[in-house]
């Protein structure tokens, strides 16, 4: 994942948290079986930041606000044009892929489940996504995450290459 690496402090930022998944975990001991929740949480401020995190606790709440403090340290920002993303890209984790593709205005956000989280708290409100491979909700959000990270600005690239956003583009 090449995601940008600039650090983004939670405190500056009114974060919105979605729990995409609670799984209920048993550790099978010599004594029985020790029960315990697993919670995937997605945070965003719907204006292009975005994380996510993992939590494991006895109870639920426990988990889901550890996830929350996990997510806040994993904070990225993606790059967007307008509502949607700058260009299509497929993005891979483990056996999980997802290909996330712009789309213009009035089309709303074609995703399910665990990309339509992490897209919505990113603040994409244009996209066009299909989740390939493992259903498993870990798997397709790092491989969103991953997608995501792998976007690039026109301008970043323009300035890159020494030229004008109009001559990468074309006007």
């Amino acid at each position: 994942m090449k995601l940008s690496r600039e650090k983004i402090d939670a405190g500056d930022i009114d974060l919105k948290d979605t729990v995409v998944n609670i799984s209920r975990v048993t550790k099978v001991v010599k004594g029985g079986k020790n029960l315990s929740f697993s919670a995937l949480v997605v945070v965003g401020d719907g204006h292009g930041v975005v994380g996510f995190g993992i939590g494991k606790a006895k109870e639920v709440p426990s988990a889901i606000k550890k996830a929350i403090e996990s997510a806040k340290k994993t904070l990225v920002r993606v790059p967007m044009k307008g509502s949607t993303i700058p260009h299509p890209i497929l993005g891979k984790f483990g056996a999980g892929a997802v290909l996330l593709k712009p789309a213009p205005d009035g089309t709303g956000i074609i995703a399910g489940g665990a990309v339509r989280a992490v897209v919505e708290a990113a603040g994409i409100h244009n996209v066009l996504t299909k989740s390939l491979g493992s259903a498993n909700h870990h798997n397709v959000v790092r491989a969103t995450f991953a997608a995501l990270g792998e976007l690039r600005d026109p301008a970043a690239i323009a300035k890159l290459r020494g030229k004008d956003l109009e001559e990468l583009v074309g006007a």
